[in-house]
């Protein structure tokens, strides 16, 4: 009997591993409520996550969704993160209930936030609430982003915020403008899931960015992932039907475990 349910575990937790993180089981004290709010007069409308049963401070993680705008997805990893003992706050770049219906909108709509000046005040923005919460440790700051939004939270390093927590960037883009004068400024620990065989970002790119990094000595962590291409956290990365775009079951975990133990560390 014994061996029937040590045999049932192993299955067990065989099944649970195919399961992608997003998918993971989360507490049932965990709330997620919209937060409408203004930036130039425009209406944005972002997602925060909680858990229930904590009654005191804690760090606060920002989330920057993918170009697709923010949708599902980023709301999971925003409960999840809540899970995990954080408040998560996701951020809205594209203005209330704005999402891309394709991939040419997608890129339109994150094209016109690709000036680095516009994105970070966004961000900046999104800071802001994140640190005025209630229940927030604002002197515990962290943020990841994902895709376009990898892209983002690379830039808010490189602008020189100091967030105790750092910031992690799941397969996002690396060719920022303000690579070269910015990578003396960052104060923020940076940690970068990048899959190797991702055709979105340019292997030149890839080079530039480690080269620079590496040079300056920054607080950089590049962690590159055999055979992944883009979008390899997010479930059904496929069925868009581009090229070079899909789900890795490998790379997501080691990945998401990476990202708790970097928060861990460094919110000690």
């Amino acid at each position: 009997m014994k061996q029937l349910i040590s045999i049932l575990t192993l299955v067990f937790a065989i099944q649970c591993a195919s399961v992608p993180t997003s998918e993971l089981p989360i507490k049932s004290t965990i709330s997620g409520t919209p937060v409408e709010y203004k930036l130039d007069g425009k209406t944005y409308e972002g997602y925060l996550a909680t858990d229930t049963s904590i009654k005191e401070k804690r760090p606060g993680i920002l989330v920057i969704h993918e170009w697709w705008g923010l949708n599902e997805y980023p709301k999971q990893r925003a409960r999840q993160l809540a899970d995990l003992g954080y408040v998560a706050f996701v951020m809205d770049v594209y203005g209330k209930g704005i999402l891309a219906k394709d991939h040419v909108e997608a890129g339109k709509l994150s094209g016109a936030n690709g000036d680095p000046k516009i994105i970070l005040k966004k961000i900046n923005k999104a800071l802001d609430i994140l640190k005025s919460n209630p229940n927030v440790d604002s002197s515990k700051i962290g943020a990841i982003g994902y895709c376009f939004g990898g892209g983002g939270v690379i830039e808010l390093a490189l602008d020189g915020s100091d967030l105790k927590g750092g910031v992690v960037s799941f397969h996002g883009f690396l060719g920022s403008k303000n690579l070269a004068s910015g990578v003396k400024k960052i104060k923020s620990k940076v940690l970068v899931h990048h899959g190797a065989d991702d055709p979105f970002v340019p292997k030149a790119s890839v080079e530039t960015f480690i080269k620079t990094v590496t040079d300056a000595k920054a607080p950089v962590t590049f962690v590159s992932h055999p055979g992944a291409v883009h979008g390899f956290t997010r479930p059904g990365s496929e069925k868009h039907g581009l090229p070079g775009l899909a789900y890795n079951e490998k790379a997501d975990y080691a990945s998401f475990d990476s990202m708790k133990a970097f928060f861990a560390a460094n919110f000690k």
